[in-house]
Parts: C-alpha cells; sequence; structure tokens
C-alpha cells in the first residue's frame, strides 16, 4: 500500500506486510518528519486532514524545525504542538 519511491521513509517496516492505514499516527509520523513533496502528496490522499491535524498536534517526536513548518501548513497555533512545549528539565536529563 505504500509506493515504492516512499519505502525508504519505513525503513524498520515490512512492507510486505505493513498496512499504513493500521498506523496511522507512526505512517503520518514518518512522512512530515522525513518525506518530501510526493511523500505529502501520498498521505493526504492516503489521511483526512483532522488525522494529520492531530498528529502534528501530539506527536512528540516531531522536530522542532518539522513541527514549526507542519504547524504553518495547516494554520495551527504553535501553542498547540507538543513537540513545541518546553519539556521539565528531569524529562530532558533523561535524554541526555
Amino acid at each position: 500500500m505504500i509506493p515504492n519511491d516512499l519505502h525508504s521513509l519505513f525503513w524498520d517496516a515490512d512492507l510486505d506486510v505493513f498496512d499504513p492505514v493500521a498506523y496511522p499516527d507512526y505512517t503520518i509520523f514518518r512522512v512530515l518528519e522525513h518525506g518530501d513533496i510526493r511523500a505529502f502528496a501520498w498521505l493526504r490522499e492516503t489521511f483526512p486532514d483532522e488525522k494529520i491535524h492531530g498528529v502534528i498536534r501530539t506527536e512528540r517526536r516531531l522536530s522542532p524545525k518539522s513541527a514549526t513548518f507542519w504547524a504553518l501548513v495547516f494554520g495551527i497555533p504553535e501553542t498547540e504542538i507538543e513537540a513545541l512545549r518546553e519539556q521539565p528539565l528531569e524529562v530532558l536529563a533523561a535524554h541526555e
């Protein structure tokens, strides 16, 4: 179900059996974080904007650069983007 030219975005999945619709948050995150314009076009054909917006709002693994970009593209206030919220110091220290 994933086009051949997008396989590199899902390097850790067995694409012979992977169903992107069954794992929407994972699929959307990968495309938003690592995809290009072709991948984004496929994403919008595959998932409704509301689902994409939800991932943009809640996915903490989005880089600040990606989160800011997608917030601008979709007109989502940065204050609603979890990846752009400041983490408590103890959370940051645990990732060092």
